[in-house]
């Protein structure tokens, strides 16, 4: 069996295992989330053990050795390769059964926290993952602090010591803009509901399948918490959730999911499982959906075209000017929940969480002080304090599944959405298609530039080739004054 057979097996074994996630979150009846812990488990633990196994590494030792060079995409996927293997070697297979169990124990208690408001039924399971979190860490090392360790593996190839500058200098320009985002915002509400799911879902498939999304190769469905997740080369998943008094929460989490859909749906099928088939960063991931979302999603030229495909299904719209619903959709206002937040005011959602997860994996405070904490920094930020728990820091999954460190790849999908959508409609006829809300010219421009070199290449090096220069903040920073600060 070669190298590259073996990581294809290994991926045969962890997309089996996300099939079972992805059930677990859309389908999977309570009672039976014990049993669906123990084969998530084994799934883990079994590709881990593939992963880290004498032969494996054998043959990665030898392809290396044999590797000229001639072959660029070849040479990256053993870098890659290498790459992961040298983190996956440091990590006990125990550790990553008891760590994907607790996890699937975390999904279920944070489901339970969230509906009745409660943190504490959620923190003695976050303060296991939060001790995984730094085992982890410290197996794998770090330069300058624990969430180094655990950004490499969402944003390779950056630093917590980075992404603070960044952030630092962002929030520095970002909280006036949103104060001032926020001060130009009239009120504005939808004609009232109800707008019935049923609909929603129809016209959110015509939107995804208009902007590009292949419903041959993948398919919406409904959950808690929206996201997308691939089963197989040809198989990926959008989720969503639905509120009867707007459509738009519905319509923009499609739209979100659906520009990660098609990042997948662009990648090299052959490869597969391979790093060259693979996205090469969840800042690069978030980029794709944050810029169908909100470049082209919350755009006067999309809404042109489908604010008539909208009145048709949901007829109280058709006494509601196209001029007051771009108002109301491009409006700032300071919300405590991040999914609904506005562009101008999202990252300070991020940086809040950002500054808990450091000062949680750096024990500056304890798992109990999470709420307060949360509540404080949110103050500090939009003026308020959320109401309770569930409109706080309960809010997210990703704390649930493990996911510390993945946050800040969200304000780095912003900035490289912005920097992507300005490189791509600069080309005069992407701009012109755009325009008229015809999107298929643009999305070819992602598959040849971002798409179709899935991880052979860094993240930086990555939107560098795309658009002549490495990831800057003027470009975001720039749509947001043309959007929320332009003159009445």
């Amino acid at each position: 069996m070669t190298l590259f057979d073996r990581v294809r097996e290994i991926a045969l074994v962890s997309s089996t295992g996300h099939i079972l996630s992805w059930d677990q979150e859309t389908y999977l009846p309570s009672g039976s989330a014990d049993y669906r812990s123990a084969q998530l488990s084994y799934l883990a633990a079994h590709a881990h053990k593939l992963a880290t196994s004498e032969d494996f590494l054998k043959a990665l030792e030898a392809d290396e050795e044999a590797d000229d060079g001639s072959d660029p995409v070849r040479t990256a996927n053993l870098r890659e390769i290498r790459r992961e293997s040298d983190r996956s070697v440091k990590i006990p297979t125990d550790l990553v059964a008891r760590e994907s169990t607790a996890q699937s124990a975390g999904h279920h208690a944070w489901i339970a926290a969230r509906k009745a408001s409660d943190f504490s039924i959620f923190a003695p399971h976050l303060e296991t993952l939060v001790g995984f979190a730094l085992e982890k860490a410290n197996l794998w090392g770090f330069a300058g602090e624990p969430y180094d360790a655990l950004l490499e593996g969402f944003e390779r190839g950056t630093s917590t010591a980075a992404i603070a500058q960044l952030f630092d200098a962002l929030r520095k320009d970002l909280a006036p803009l949103s104060s001032q985002a926020v001060a130009k915002s009239p009120p504005s509400e939808l004609p009232p509901g109800p707008y019935p799911v049923a609909t929603q879902q129809s016209f959110n498939a015509i939107v995804a399948a208009e902007i590009g999304f292949d419903f041959e190769t993948g398919r919406i469905d409904t959950t808690a918490h929206p996201f997308c997740t691939t089963l197989g080369p040809r198989d990926v998943r959008l989720t969503t959730r639905y509120m009867e008094s707007d459509f738009t929460s519905s319509l923009f989490g499609v739209m979100h999911e659906a520009g990660h859909g098609m990042y997948e749906q662009g990648l090299p099928a052959a490869d597969f499982g391979l790093p060259s088939g693979s996205a090469v960063s969840l800042g690069i991931h978030e980029s794709q959906s944050r810029l169908w979302e909100n470049q082209v999603g919350r755009s006067p030229e999309f809404w042109e075209k489908f604010y008539p495909m909208a009145q048709g299904h949901f007829p109280q719209l058709k006494g509601f000017p196209l001029e007051k619903f771009l108002r109301h959709i491009q409006r700032a206002e300071f919300s405590p929940i991040r999914v609904e937040a506005d562009e101008a005011t999202y990252d300070l959602h991020i940086v809040l969480r950002f500054r808990i997860e450091r000062m949680l994996l750096n024990r500056e405070i304890s798992v109990a002080q999470v709420p307060a904490t949360w509540n404080d920094l949110f103050r500090e930020s939009f003026g308020f304090a959320p109401e309770d728990d569930a409109h706080g820091c309960l809010q997210d999954i990703h704390w649930s599944m493990g996911g510390i460190g993945y946050f800040p790849t969200y304000t780095l999908g912003n900035i490289n959405a912005a920097q992507l959508f300005k490189a791509a409609t600069a080309i005069p006829e992407i701009g012109a298609a755009t325009a008229k809300a015809d999107y298929a010219p643009l999305l070819t421009w992602l598959r040849e530039n971002i798409h179709r070199h899935g991880g052979t290449l860094d993240p930086t090096a990555l939107m560098e080739q795309a658009t002549g220069r490495p990831p800057a903040t003027d470009d975001y920073l720039q749509h947001l004054k043309s959007r929320y600060l332009r003159s009445s």
